[in-house]
């Protein structure tokens, strides 16, 4: 099944036909940021919550958990 979403990435490989037409979105406790995440059939599905209709990145357990130790370090600190 597709979603309303056109296309999915799946971060370092083939994107998996996951439907996120039921996914159940969740933002930051505290309400700031404009990301949203979903787990999705064992993926974790990360969007823009100003802009869903943008396609959603996938990620494995693994790189999600990659994504977040990174983060959780400063990697991606723009500022």
């Amino acid at each position: 099944m597709t979603d309303s979403i056109t296309e999915q990435r799946l971060v370092g490989g083939p994107r998996p036909d996951l439907d996120l037409t039921q996914a159940e979105w969740q933002s930051s406790t505290q309400g700031v940021g404009g990301v949203e995440i979903a787990f999705v059939e064992g993926y974790i599905a990360m969007r823009n919550r100003r802009s869903p209709e943008i396609p959603a990145l996938i990620f494995t357990p693994a790189e999600w958990r990659a994504f977040v130790l990174d983060a959780r370090e400063g990697e991606f600190d723009l500022t």
